[in-house]
């Protein structure tokens, strides 16, 4: 039996930032390990550091003190510049704003990672990708004549295009109504599951976390 490859590791992670009050402790002390293909919940009430955690496991910040391992690699070694290719390797993002760029179509938004990435028959994938979350018809369409659900959607066929390792989505049905944030986790652990990807998930939604195979959860910058 294989051992299952670790993607990710949390070693002694601590974040602190200046206040007013001096210096405040957004997280203290985290460590977990989390292995190729799972899925996992960062959990916690409003303030309890998930979106912090999240940013410096995919290393757009880093930390006070200890270590994120991403994909073997220890971001404290790698400047700017390093942790953005290493990003642009490995990970995708799905935001709860979308993050879509206005001028272009459902379908250039997709297109654009795939093309960045060098992938080949890019169109075509990216074609795919809009049939597989059911867009077939809004190719395109530009983001302002989408639905916050349809949005979301043309953001996981652009997070998932390029064949992640790992996805973070941070509270990604956080402003789509309940029948629209519905669909969009079930294309989420759907695509995720049919490319093995490592799906980490910050949600203030215990239906969502759930359905994940793990929850780290957060109290007061420290895991509980």
């Amino acid at each position: 039996m294989s051992i299952p490859t670790k993607v990710l590791s949390a070693n002694h992670l601590g974040k602190q930032v200046s206040s007013s009050d001096g210096s405040l402790t957004i997280l203290h002390d985290i460590c977990f390990d989390i292995t190729q293909g799972e899925s996992v919940a960062i959990t916690g009430a409003s303030g309890s550091g998930k979106s912090t955690l999240l940013g410096l496991l995919a290393g757009l910040d880093l930390p006070s003190s200890g270590n994120v391992y991403l994909m073997g690699q220890d971001l404290n070694t790698l400047d700017e510049d390093g942790r953005a290719k290493l990003r642009a390797s490995h990970v995708s993002f799905v935001f709860q704003s979308f993050q879509l760029l206005s001028h272009l179509t459902a379908l250039e938004n997709v297109l654009l990672p795939a093309q960045m990435s060098g992938l080949k028959d890019a169109k075509a994938e990216a074609v795919a990708w809009l049939e597989k979350v059911g867009l077939q018809e809004r190719l395109n369409h530009f983001p302002k004549t989408l639905s916050g659900g349809e949005q979301q959607r043309v953001a996981l066929a652009r997070a998932f295009i390029v064949q992640p390792d790992i996805l973070f989505a941070d509270e990604p049905t956080g402003s789509l109504d309940e029948a629209s944030g519905e669909r969009v986790i079930q294309l989420l652990f759907e695509l995720n599951q049919a490319s093995q990807s490592t799906l980490i998930l910050v949600t203030h939604d215990p239906a969502l976390a759930n359905r994940c195979q793990r929850q780290l959860h957060l109290q007061g910058g420290r895991l509980v």
